[in-house]
């Protein structure tokens, strides 16, 4: 049933207008937090591509093991990369006052992302870089104009252009708006195998944020089911107590 809905919501999904002045239209994160065999290969990502500036430091790696479905001692062999121990929180290595030194700011740590910007802004924004030869790192976010950050998944993704539209507006004025890309340098991935791995990464920065959530909606479908039934009951009860009462 959540698969039939989840393709439902992608037939929905509606084109995508990004104005060139001020972020998106976010696009919908097909993300599934049953789906273990994504976020492991989500969390093979977040280290291999995300881990060298940031971390994630309100999730330990043991507890990952055992949510996504992997033992210690794949996570010690294939996810720790640092010398950290399976129970140590997923830091990375880097120092913030020299990241900051480097970078003109510490980045951030991502524990929480996916529940302060929510899944489908970080989906769109990973997948709308372009090429801007007038910033730092050369690119440009369509959801996050200026951006500071570097496209690390680029040689995945590979390079791409925005395909602008102008529009008038009821004045005369012109906008100028970014109505899809064009691949001018392909990566390691066609357009739909980096799609997919944008939605392993962002499930797990999901899971990440919440890691509880799958157990907390359990929980919360038997507590709905004990106040029907004790709804019966104490209704039923009731119209007993009551029943000589004219």
């Amino acid at each position: 049933m959540k698969k039939m809905l989840i393709a439902l919501a992608l037939l929905a999904l509606p084109g995508l207008t990004m104005a060139s002045s001020g972020g998106s239209h976010l696009m919908t994160a097909p993300i599934d937090l049953h789906n273990k065999a994504s976020l492991q290969k989500g969390a093979k990502l977040f280290v291999n591509y995300c881990m060298g500036c940031h971390s994630l430091e309100h999730q330990r790696y043991n507890r990952m093991a055992r949510d996504i479905g992997l033992t210690d001692e794949q996570v010690k062999d294939n996810l720790i990369f640092t010398g950290a121990k399976v129970g140590d929180t997923m830091r990375n290595a880097m120092p913030k006052a020299d990241a900051k030194k480097w970078f003109g700011v510490t980045p951030p740590d991502l524990t929480l992302i996916a529940r302060s910007r929510g899944v489908n802004y970080l989906y769109t924004y990973l997948l709308t870089y372009y090429e801007d030869p007038s910033r730092p790192y050369g690119v440009n976010n369509a959801a996050f104009p200026n951006t500071g950050m570097p496209h690390v998944l680029w040689q995945l993704q590979g390079m791409q252009k925005p395909v602008y539209a102008v529009h008038k507006d009821a004045e005369g004025h012109e906008n100028k708006t970014i109505e899809g890309f064009e691949l001018v340098q392909p990566g390691s991935m066609s357009p739909p195998e980096y799609k997919e791995a944008i939605v392993d990464l962002v499930n797990f920065l999901a899971y990440v944020g919440e890691p509880i959530q799958l157990e907390r909606q359990q929980i919360g479908i038997w507590v709905v089911l004990f106040l029907v039934l004790a709804f019966v009951v104490f209704y039923l009860l009731k119209k007993e107590y009551w029943k000589d009462v004219h």
